[in-house]
């Protein structure tokens, strides 16, 4: 009896200190901050029209958080070669923090992304400002599930038209 109480304990011993060891390294490896917690999203905004009208582009607003999975999801999509590319060359992106729900509530109704349908909520903007498209039922809500092929004709369909030279 008493050797096997002696190998609970030891067994449990192993189990906290593992555990303990897991937690260390998960708190020391710090996930990339997508959403700027500490900026003002309406500055932001600001800036990204006058650099869209400067080079012909529009603006996709991000509403999401850092905690949020889809919204990392998202954010590595748009990292991707082939999306990056058009990225680039016809948006200028616009992270809007939402905290746990409770910041940046005004641009989502403002920008028409109700937040109550899931996160990440995009918007897209002309360079005057002028909204041309609104997420209205949390279609990236869902990031994971969706395909490459579904955010290229997203950035297809709502890319700037080209300037005549």
């Amino acid at each position: 009896m008493k050797l096997y109480r002696l190998i609970w304990t030891l067994a449990l011993a192993i189990a906290v200190a593992a555990s303990g060891v897991v937690c260390f390294g998960q708190a020391a490896k710090k996930e990339k901050e997508i959403y700027n917690e500490r900026v003002d999203a309406r500055a932001e905004i600001k800036e990204a029209l006058k650099r869209a009208a400067t080079e012909n582009k529009r603006v996709i607003l991000v509403f999401g958080a850092n905690w949020c999975y889809d919204c990392r999801v998202l954010d590595a999509a748009f990292h991707r070669g082939d999306l990056a590319a058009i990225l680039t060359a016809n948006y200028e992106v616009v992270h809007v923090d939402i905290g746990k729900g409770e910041k940046n509530q005004d641009l989502s109704k403002k920008y028409e992304v109700p937040l109550s349908r899931g996160i990440p909520g995009l918007a897209v903007l002309d360079p005057d400002g002028k909204l041309v498209y609104s997420q209205k039922n949390g279609e990236f809500e869902n990031a994971r599930g969706l395909a490459p092929e579904d955010f290229l004709a997203f950035l297809n369909k709502w890319k700037p038209e080209a300037r005549n030279r």
